[in-house]
């Protein structure tokens, strides 16, 4: 099993108050998307990474060996951006999300596994929900009913896919690509099958200060019983 590993590091960074990309936030006493790329680099089954980076950031903030390219205006347009850039001919294709640090080779080669299996079109690393959730109508505030939380779960990156797979539903008209909160649904909706792989609550993604902090604890704790 060979596979490719796509990045997703073009947010902005905005909600987190920086006036630098997101990827580049120092957490840790690293770039955020350096936590990321290190574990990728540990799994012997991706033979190539492509990050996804915003307009007008220079390549060289990248380590040798992992390719750059220019991420697009919406997350899925990235990704469609860094699968081109892809070379060989993988079997699979990983799809991460640089403000997610947290994440483990060891997470990381159980999505791959799970995606390789027979049947199986993609898997996605996923927590369960601990909060009870409740669908609300039109008008933001009325409750419509109480969703059965065993039932639900909470969707991670990494996920990984069949390459085939990802390419064809990428293809469709930019205003449904850009639509996806994610490149698992695109391929749910395209009748494909996509399974689940339980991963750490820790998995976090920083989209806010206050995840920042938490990821930045999460890490040193890590780093202080290594």
């Amino acid at each position: 099993m060979i596979a490719a590993a796509l990045v997703v590091a073009a947010g902005s960074g905005e909600r987190l108050g920086a006036a630098e990309p997101k990827a580049l936030v120092a957490c840790g006493g690293k770039p955020l998307v350096s936590w990321s790329l290190a574990a990728l680099a540990a799994v012997p089954q991706i033979t190539q990474i492509v990050v996804a980076l915003p307009p007008g950031v220079d390549p060289g903030v990248l380590p040798s060996g992992v390719t750059a390219v220019v991420g697009g205006a919406e997350r899925s347009h990235s990704v469609r951006a860094a699968l081109a850039a892809v070379e060989g001919e993988p079997d699979l294709v990983l799809v991460h999300d640089a403000a997610r640090p947290l994440i483990t080779a060891e997470e990381i080669a159980r999505v791959l596994q799970a995606a390789a299996q027979p049947g199986v079109d993609g898997a996605v690393a996923a927590a369960p929900v601990s909060d009870t959730i409740k669908a609300i109508g039109p008008d933001g505030v009325t409750v419509l009913r109480t969703l059965e939380r065993g039932a639900l779960v909470a969707v991670q990156t990494p996920q990984v896919f069949r390459r085939s797979v990802l390419e064809r539903v990428l293809e469709q008209p930019d205003t449904i690509v850009g639509a996806a909160t994610d490149d698992a649904s695109l391929v749910e909706v395209a009748g494909g099958t996509v399974v689940v792989v339980p991963t750490s609550p820790e998995n976090l993604k920083v989209t806010t200060p206050l995840d920042l902090q938490l990821a930045e604890l999460l890490l040193r704790q890590r780093s202080a019983a290594t």
